[in-house]
């Protein structure tokens, strides 16, 4: 009997000790889940987002059934825009969440242009405007 007690608490340690690389399996699945599912789509979602609330009278659109037209009223209160198709001139009313892309190029200011640099930190042979002297 006495021999007995020891045995189990021997099997009750092995048992812990294979415990601990299930958990952390299930824990490395759920990150990779994480990084490579969950973090893109929200990502995406918040740029669509962002793209539906900086329309603008005036913008080229695309919507999600294909329909492409010009931006005339945007109803916040409804949450849709009035969007001007073809050279008749046909005006349709659409939700905001249909929109698939906005096909006015927008200029960025010259400030926010980030210079590609190699990396180690120096610019690109490529980048580099030609001089005067190999212009010729």
């Amino acid at each position: 009997m006495t021999n007995f007690i020891p045995k189990l608490a021997a099997n009750a340690n092995q048992g812990m000790n294979g415990l601990w690389p299930m958990i952390l399996l299930y824990v490395a699945i759920f990150a990779a889940l994480y990084f490579f599912l969950i973090r893109p789509n929200s990502k995406k979602k918040k740029e669509e987002a962002e793209l539906r609330n900086s329309l603008e009278i005036g913008d080229e659109i695309t919507t999600i059934g294909g329909i492409m037209g010009r931006v005339v009223a945007i109803k916040d209160d409804e949450d849709s825009i009035i969007v001007e198709t073809g050279s008749d001139r046909v005006k349709m009313k659409f939700k905001k969440w249909c929109i698939s892309t906005v096909d006015t190029v927008k200029e960025q200011p010259a400030t926010s242009q980030h210079e590609k640099k190699s990396f180690f930190s120096r610019k690109k042979n490529d980048d580099v405007e030609p001089s005067a002297s190999t212009k010729e």
